[in-house]
């Protein structure tokens, strides 16, 4: 470690990113660093946005592993036999698991009815009957919150758990990270003291107990350290294989792009050597194969809060 670089990371994370809550980060399978801003200290739960989107991509990966879906080319509606299809609609009836993951599949609407899904009481129907439509299938169209739920209803119709459950299960409890409890809503005043919260564990829920896929989950930032790691070491984490290393292989490849930027399933690819989960406010985890660095960080919403990727790579990782 780099004493100077590490005070000089500190200091520009003290004046340019005041939003911060935490930093940890592992290199060589050992936690060698973490730090804490606003109040917080290790125990503190961040909501950590569309994080979420990357850990509900490994329960998935888990849930093939395990044989509860056979494949990302099944057709989404394999898993809603009860779901009456709107008329005249087709599109739909192609769209398979890993259009959703890879952020191609088509929508019916021009900018995502924000309102009307958060007062909505069954997230699930409520993104389905929003799925399909006249765009093609393919184009890449990044939808941060209606969407993404539709995984947490084929995590849930698969396993037959709900998905908190499914992930205590199967990747919480093997890494040793707590989530307590479902949160539900009751009032929009709720979900905005959710948002500025550092002192509330759990993962939200709408009215049906269907858990969040596209944002709604807190973690620590020792948390998603070990989701790096878990994905670093090829799937195993404390001598255990928690996912295949297929599925990482597979979820940190690219399946598509828009500009410049690179998506996999539910993960951000940067280049050949590093990749990311990224969430709003500056909620990141990042990894790097070639260096054997993990480094996370959690973050208060803010508005057009700051890169933390230029912030990593240009001074923190330097540091280690």
């Amino acid at each position: 470690m780099n004493e100077s670089k590490i005070k000089e990371f500190e200091n520009i994370i003290e004046k340019e990113y005041p939003n911060t809550c935490g930093i940890a980060v592992m290199k060589d399978n050992k936690l060698i660093y973490e730090n804490y801003y606003n109040k917080c200290n290790k125990e503190n739960k961040i909501h950590i946005y569309s994080i979420t989107k990357s850990i509900i991509s490994i329960l998935i990966g888990i849930a093939i592993d395990k044989g509860y879906i056979k494949n990302v080319d099944e057709n989404i509606l394999n898993f809603f036999p009860d779901y009456k299809i709107q008329d005249n609609e087709k599109t739909i009836q192609n769209i398979k698991l890993k259009d959703i993951m890879s952020m191609t599949a088509p929508y019916k609407f021009k900018e995502e009815p924000y309102v009307e899904y958060f007062t909505s009481d069954n997230h699930l129907k409520f993104c389905l009957d929003f799925l399909g439509g006249e765009d093609k299938i393919g184009l890449f169209r990044y939808t941060p919150v209606i969407g993404p739920d539709i995984l947490s209803g084929v995590i849930s119709n698969s396993t037959n758990q709900s998905v908190l459950d499914f992930a205590r299960e199967n990747l919480f409890k093997p890494l040793g990270i707590n989530v307590d409890k479902n949160i539900v809503f009751n009032n929009a005043e709720e979900q905005f003291a959710f948002y500025e919260a550092i002192d509330m564990n759990g993962w939200v829920c709408d009215k049906t107990n269907l858990n969040t896929a596209g944002w709604g989950l807190t973690l620590s930032p020792t948390d998603m350290a070990k989701i790096g790691q878990l994905y670093l070491n090829g799937g195993v984490f404390n001598c255990k294989k928690i996912v295949s290393t297929n599925w990482i292989k597979e979820s940190t490849s690219i399946h598509s792009e828009f500009n410049k930027l690179k998506y996999g399933y539910l993960w951000w690819v940067l280049d050949k050597d590093s990749f990311a989960a990224l969430g709003d406010g500056g909620n990141t985890i990042y990894v790097n194969k070639a260096k054997n660095i993990v480094i996370s960080v959690t973050a208060l919403f803010v508005q057009n809060a700051k890169d933390r990727i230029d912030l990593i790579k240009q001074y923190i990782e330097p540091a280690f």
